[in-house]
């Protein structure tokens, strides 16, 4: 007769569950137990810390659109999780975290590792039961996974250890064997006529349209381009909607954002109506001001409608098949002015962008080797980043095709993310290449779990860009609140050794004549590589504009921070120079501006 444990992963069989990520522990015995004698039906993947089996989880429903599991131990196994499980809920992905308990005898009894692992997870699950008996995990084993693909987000179960072992010999009458079925049911969700038809009005009638597009645009590249040429609206991206269109494609502006470009942040000032689709972009600062435009916005997720716009239209429905009902009914604009502005500022941008990646001087610029790493990803690789500087490298100086994935731990932003996203990668999809870009602060803190990549012989390249610094919270604390630089200067790893420790390769680059023969040896090598890049840590993270009090902050910071010289010479080089002085002269013609009589 099958014991808890072995139901719980039948189940997980029956629902399409291919791979498990995980740590072995004393408190999931009886479950590793059910995977070894069912390895040939479902993989385990062992990690080195149970963070990265929940980032790996998180990715891995990022990249699939299936559920993502992870496995934990009791007490610390499980808490270990949480970051990962985080990342999960705020990025909307189906997850299941399955963890273990003490004795359920024992519990609560101030035995070692006695933690109610529900309660802690309470916040972030939206399905979280401690399983009581074998017949019990039948029926919350199906609901936890159905709960987490329904409602896109974390779902967990905690199983005492000797649970695990306990078979189902003890049932309730109304538990009947067998009631619950182990599939998803899929239905179509399409907007009422009506809205579409009042979205279509705004989009026709107004003279500047700007389209946001996020991660839920992925999926309806081809629509989004037709609802874009439709429009003449020039496309801004939200980081996690990189691949909606083409980083070249003419339609776009770029991403949006501190990470973003001009263009972008310039269309959203002057349209007059903006499209959002599938995106809930964090920065509202960068949306246009309410009372300038008009709003319509598509999600799958009626919660999500009008988070960070006032919009008058929310059309509840997939991007894909809701655009297509909503480009029948848009007038082609003949009056494409608005477009081919944003085309030649795009243009513009991109030249100062080229400036950066061209720079010779020493030391070392990190935009020149992002942006030759860049131009050896595949057309269907697969890129992540983590988060930090790495992050706005990746975005600017990366271009993708809608025939790559990219990824990178959105709305929680968590260091330590870009590795374990990229192991998920390769297990996802093995006949992809995958390219990682993160920064010597997030790397450090999982640098064991480059093991893992040796160990399943991954096609990993991976860029580290070393700057000795936590460089992104450096430049925060100057502009945000006019702070000097403290405590972010980073105890030295050499990378390139530590990968070569593991068992893959390393690689290191300290000139810029040292860029193209690095990289092409590295790429030559069929497992996993780590290209370390030692870069100038006084290089500024530039906004697209520098805002005036980000600006006053930056100065008043400087004159107190470590290495103030090196910073006032980088910035004063084109065009950082530029970026700085337009932001200041266009918050002041903003301000002259709204002060005229009759100016709204």
């Amino acid at each position: 007769m099958p014991n808890a444990a072995d139901i719980l992963i039948d189940t997980l069989i029956e629902w399409d569950v291919k791979v498990i990520f995980g740590l072995p522990g004393d408190g999931i015995n009886g479950v590793m137990e059910a995977l070894r004698k069912r390895q040939d039906q479902i993989r385990f993947i062992q990690v080195r810390h149970e963070e990265s089996a929940a980032f790996m989880a998180s990715a891995y429903a990022k990249f699939t659109g299936n559920l993502g599991v992870c496995l934990a131990t009791s007490g610390p196994g499980g808490t270990h999780l949480l970051t990962g499980l985080y990342d999960a809920k705020l990025d909307q992905m189906p997850v299941l975290a399955i963890t273990g308990t003490q004795f359920h005898d024992l519990i609560e009894t101030f035995t070692q590792q006695d933690v109610d692992l529900t309660r802690v997870f309470d916040n972030v699950a939206i399905y979280n039961a401690h399983v009581s008996d074998a017949s019990h995990m039948e029926n919350v084993a199906s609901l936890a996974c159905r709960s987490a693909l329904s409602r896109r987000s974390v779902a967990h179960l905690s199983i005492a250890n000797d649970i695990q072992e306990m078979d189902s010999k003890s049932r309730s009458k109304r538990n009947r064997p067998k009631h619950v079925p182990n599939r998803f049911f899929r239905g179509r969700q399409v907007p009422d006529d009506s809205e579409l038809d009042h979205a279509a009005e705004i989009l026709n009638s107004a003279r500047k349209v700007a389209i946001l597009a996020g991660r839920g645009a992925v999926g309806a590249q081809e629509e989004l381009r037709e609802t874009a040429d439709l429009l003449a609206a020039p496309v801004a991206k939200a980081l996690l909607g990189k691949t909606a269109l083409a980083d070249d494609d003419p339609l776009t502006t770029g991403g949006i954002g501190i990470l973003g470009t001009g263009p972008s942040q310039e269309v959203m000032e002057q349209c007059d109506s903006v499209l959002i689709v599938g995106s809930s972009f964090p920065y509202i600062e960068y949306y246009p001001r309410p009372e300038a435009a008009r709003g319509v916005q598509v999600d799958s997720d009626p919660q999500r409608m009008g988070l960070r716009f006032p919009i008058d239209a929310g059309l509840v429905g997939d991007a894909r098949e809701t655009l297509r009902l909503l480009n029948v009914r848009l007038r082609r604009k003949m009056d494409r002015s608005f477009l081919e502005q944003a085309q030649t500022a795009m243009s513009g941008w991109r030249r100062k962008m080229e400036m950066m990646e061209t720079e010779r001087s020493a030391p070392l610029k990190a935009q020149a080797v992002v942006r030759a790493f860049g131009n050896r990803i595949a057309p269907d690789g697969v890129l992540v980043a983590d988060s930090g500087q790495n992050t706005e490298l990746a975005a600017r100086h990366i271009d993708l095709g809608t025939g790559n994935r990219f990824a990178v731990s959105g709305a929680l932003a968590s260091m330590a993310s870009g590795l374990p996203y990229a192991i998920a990668a390769g297990v996802a999809d093995p006949k992809r290449p995958i390219y990682a870009v993160v920064g010597d602060g997030g790397f450090g803190m999982q640098l064991g779990e480059f093991s893992t990549a040796v160990r399943l012989a991954l096609p990993l390249k991976l860029l580290v860009i070393c700057n000795g610094m936590l460089n992104q919270i450096a430049w925060e604390q100057m502009m945000f609140l006019g702070n000097p630089q403290f405590a972010c200067e980073l105890a030295p790893i050499d990378f390139a050794l530590a990968a070569e420790a593991m068992g893959g390769r390393g690689f290191t680059i300290r000139e810029f004549d040292q860029i193209e023969p690095t990289l092409t040896e590295a790429f030559s090598v069929a497992g996993p590589v780590v290209v370390q890049a030692f870069v100038d840590q006084y290089e500024p993270m530039m906004p697209p504009r520098m805002p005036r009090d980000y600006a006053k902050n930056f100065r008043d910071a400087l004159r107190e921070t470590p290495g103030h010289e090196a910073i006032e010479a980088n910035i004063s080089r084109p065009p950082l120079r530029e970026m700085m002085i337009a932001g200041e002269q266009q918050q002041e013609i903003s301000e002259t501006t709204t002060d005229l009589p009759g100016t709204p």
